[in-house]
């Protein structure tokens, strides 16, 4: 009787390590940050002030559990960040918009949000990506360096529903 009561004893504490063991597994914190691939704009792209298309915008996103959001920021780079400019009649374009993206692992984004309206200050200025997972991890892209011109070659409008 004693040789079966320690058997089942030390079967049940096999079985219940065993399912420590698991939950715990399963329960392991996300600190993978999501990974971004900016394909468009490029690195020192030249964007053109009052294009009623819009700046085509172009990236993937993925993560090893799942997405949250990413941010879109545009300020103004003039004399290398000291962000003023003389009284022209031109305003700095800035843009900061925050985008959902919950429920999926992987996104293609392509848009044309992004507005540079005809008062917009022509000059060097710089665009940052930030995402940010479920589990609040955030990764950002070095900020690319751009610039607004009213002299910009209007980029080929590819026709798709957005």
């Amino acid at each position: 009787m004693k040789k079966k009561f320690y058997f089942s004893a030390v079967c049940l504490l096999a079985a219940g390590s065993l399912m420590f063991v698991s939950c715990d597994k399963d329960e392991k914190a996300d600190v993978t940050k999501p990974e971004i691939k900016l394909n468009a704009p490029k690195e020192g792209a030249v964007l053109k002030i009052g294009d009623e298309h819009g700046v085509h915008f172009d990236m993937d996103l993925s993560d090893d559990v799942m997405l949250k959001s990413y941010l879109i920021e545009i300020h103004s780079n003039f004399d290398n960040h000291t962000h003023t400019k003389s009284g022209d009649g031109t305003v700095a374009f800035s843009f900061k918009k925050s985008y959902d993206v919950s429920g999926k692992k992987n996104a293609h984004i392509h848009h044309h949000d992004i507005k540079i309206p005809e008062n917009a200050t022509p000059g060097k200025y710089h665009l940052m990506v930030y995402c940010t997972d479920a589990a609040g991890n955030e990764q950002r892209i070095p900020e690319r360096n751009i610039v607004l011109s009213k002299d910009a070659p209007d980029h080929d409008h590819h026709h798709h529903d957005h």
